[in-house]
């Protein structure tokens, strides 16, 4: 193993509040800064090379640089902010590693953070004078003339071509909720978690059966299968990785994470969901399915799918309960992947392999495939 390869060595999160919750008055600088000074207090360094967040709804400007300064890292320490959409977090850890391993740098806090309850609101400039202002949800993820439709129809065009049937979908919600009820009941989140104001998180919900999560109409489409309860929550929330290289981990003499493999895809935009499927058969290629799979559940059809397609049990995704139990902050959730992979695999001396994948808007798809090192 090069002295370069790049390893995870501490993983925090904050707790996910759902849109208007909690979280509601908390600044994306506000959020990410607690869980980047606790990244850097459990690594056991004392500085890093950069900060890399991912971001999508804004404020704007470079919320990874403010995050840092809030989080007294120094005024040395740059801070680079990313968009990828939902891809963000995941692929501020991939960027941060290939620095790594490419000899930039040796540490690298990385990682990514969403408040959808403080977002600013987006309007286009008014044409000409006494014209008001045309305000809109979200920037195109794709030109007009090749397709760029919105999450839910996609995700109803991805599930119907691909024959994953509303009972399996609420089947597949119903359980993530499940899981993730157990694993808060069981204090399986405590150690990954930056105490904010006490708050834990706030979507899953207790007692979600398939035939209750049958009553809920679609939400998309007149005739499609994705619902309010089988699909992710709008969300706030910050997760971040200590990326390091493999000297640094042995010098330290701590577990880690090591980064295996990784692929980022793209797909057709109007089957956006199905961005990981390309990601996920370049990593596995020639590799056993890893033990552990954490997913980003943005809804359940569109990740039966790319399982169906990737040769995926089901069943192995998300153990501990997923976005449409836990919530979807945008520019976090690829690194709330990795913080997951970490709890399961080093704090619990559990699995040695791991697989974090998700799709994104523009018809995106990020896989990363890890190894648990000692």
């Amino acid at each position: 193993m090069s002295d370069r390869e790049p390893v995870v060595i501490a993983a925090r999160r904050s707790p996910v509040g759902e849109v208007g919750g909690a979280l509601k008055h908390w600044e994306v600088d506000r959020l990410a800064a607690p869980v980047l000074a606790a990244v850097l207090r459990d690594s056991g360094l004392d500085s890093v090379d950069d900060v890399l967040l991912g971001n999508v709804l804004g404020p704007g400007g470079n919320p990874a640089r403010v995050a840092a300064l809030r989080a007294g890292l120094g005024l040395e320490v740059p801070g680079m902010s990313v968009d990828r959409q939902c891809a963000s977090g995941l692929s501020a850890i991939v960027a941060a590693a290939a620095l790594v391993r490419g000899g930039a740098g040796e540490r690298y806090l990385a990682g990514g953070v969403e408040s959808a309850s403080t977002a600013p609101w987006r309007a286009h400039r008014p044409r000409s004078a006494g014209e008001p202002p045309r305000f809109y949800s979200r920037a195109p993820f794709a030109p007009a003339e090749v397709g760029d439709p919105d999450m839910g129809p996609a995700a109803d065009l991805v599930a119907a071509e691909a024959g994953v049937s509303r009972r399996r979908q609420d089947e597949f919600a119903a359980r993530s909720h499940e899981r993730a009820v157990a694993a808060q009941d069981a204090g399986r989140f405590d150690a990954e978690l930056v105490d904010v104001s006490g708050l834990r998180d706030e979507r899953p919900r207790r007692g979600f059966t398939p035939e209750r999560l049958a009553r809920f109409r679609p939400a998309f489409t007149a005739d499609g299968t994705a619902t309010a309860a089988n699909s992710c929550g709008i969300s706030d929330g910050a997760a971040a990785v200590l990326v390091t290289s493999e000297r640094e981990r042995r010098r330290l003499g701590v577990p880690g994470l090591r980064l295996v493999a990784e692929r980022t895809c793209g797909v057709d935009p109007n089957r956006l969901g199905l961005g990981a499927v390309p990601a996920l058969r370049h990593v596995l290629r020639d590799r056993p399915t890893p033990e552990l799979v954490e997913f980003t559940e943005a809804f359940a059809g569109q990740v039966l799918a790319c399982t169906d397609a990737a040769g995926i049990d089901e069943r192995a995704v998300s153990p501990d309960g997923g976005a449409i139990a836990l919530g979807h902050p945008w520019g976090a959730s690829g690194a709330v992947l990795v913080v997951r992979l970490f709890s399961r695999m080093v704090r619990e001396d559990g699995p040695r392999t791991g697989v974090a994948a998700l799709s994104s808007g523009g018809g995106l798809g990020v896989a990363t495939v890890w190894e648990r090192v000692e």
